[in-house]
């Protein structure tokens, strides 16, 4: 599948680092003195860094950039460097993605990369201090990181790093148990959070993250969840959710792009469409539509209408 990507020109790019701070995605480093797009698998296409380029170096361009290859990023990563290489191990660590890291680190011993130290002055005087990564010193370091970070961010965008929440219903199910009340009166005095993972706009999330390999994905439009007191125990429960405005985002084709690779690469069960009564909501069912038909996968759609008070006006599949 074609998607738009970011480009960056080598030659234009001076290093100032104006872009780092302004992608979204977190996609964004700059190593040996030049801006490197970390990961693919990250840069969302929407180009919030190409007018923070003093030099007009980054630009879009459309390219096969889906069924992501692992294998085929990292052969892209070796020739430009120990750096690179390290920062993108990082990336895959700081948004959790375990088994892409796998992947790198298995493809760095099998093919032998030199990932020893090297003494490039000229490399050290013209990279950007505060984004030189420092996670990883060697491959026993980058192989140890495939176990899940205890704490900090590290090279990632707090806003948009994957977090899979382990939400430990046990103890919930136990304290209600050892109050002696019904499970209603915890949900209307301190109702415990059902979101599973970080981040939750389509436009942020990783369709090929681990928290939707064969989940029950529930789409739901952003205002779905202040009309509805109950949302996340009627509709978010034992799911992985993703959040989107069909009338104000802009982009919606790689909505639909998303939604496909969802379906065809991550294999996901079914999709909730939570929706709003207002006539611009239904673009979201239209999106899931043209998603599980582009995908060629007949799975299972639900659709949910609800009202400005909150109450479910109608569900049925679609």
């Amino acid at each position: 599948m074609k998607r738009t990507i970011i480009k960056i020109d080598e030659e234009l790019c001076n290093g100032c680092g104006n872009c780092v701070p302004n992608c979204h995605e977190g996609a964004l480093q700059i190593i040996d003195g030049k801006a490197r797009l970390i990961s693919d698998l990250f840069c969302d296409g929407l180009g919030a860094c190409i007018g923070h380029c003093p030099e007009g170096a980054i630009t879009m361009e459309e390219r096969e950039a889906e069924p992501y290859d692992e294998i085929k990023v990292m052969e892209l990563m070796v020739p430009k460097g120990r750096n690179t290489i390290l920062a993108h191990l990082e990336h895959l660590r700081d948004h959790n993605e375990t088994e892409l890291l796998k992947q790198a680190i298995n493809y760095i011993k099998e093919n032998k990369v030199d990932m020893s130290p090297k003494n490039d002055e000229n490399a050290h005087k013209h990279t950007h201090s505060h984004a030189q990564p420092q996670a990883f010193n060697n491959l026993n370091e980058a192989r140890a990181a495939v176990a899940p970070p205890s704490s900090g961010c590290g090279g990632g965008c707090p806003g948009s790093k994957a977090i899979d929440f382990n939400i430990d219903l046990n103890k919930v199910n136990e304290a209600v148990s050892q109050a002696k009340v019904m499970p209603e009166t915890v949900a209307s005095a301190d109702a415990p959070s059902e979101l599973r993972q970080w981040p939750v706009q389509l436009h942020l999330l990783n369709p090929q993250a681990g928290y939707f390999k064969n989940a029950d994905v529930v789409l739901a439009a952003d205002c779905v969840a202040f009309s509805m007191g109950n949302f996340h125990n009627q509709y978010l429960k034992g799911k992985t959710l993703a959040i989107a405005c069909p009338k104000l985002d802009s982009n919606k084709e790689s909505y639909v792009e998303k939604l496909t690779s969802m379906i065809t690469q991550s294999n996901i069960n079914t999709l909730s469409v939570v929706m709003m009564e207002v006539p611009c909501c239904g673009g979201l069912v239209q999106m899931a539509t043209m998603a599980r038909q582009q995908s060629g996968k007949n799975i299972p759609i639900k659709k949910s209408v609800i009202s400005l008070q909150g109450e479910v006006l109608s569900e049925e599949w679609v």
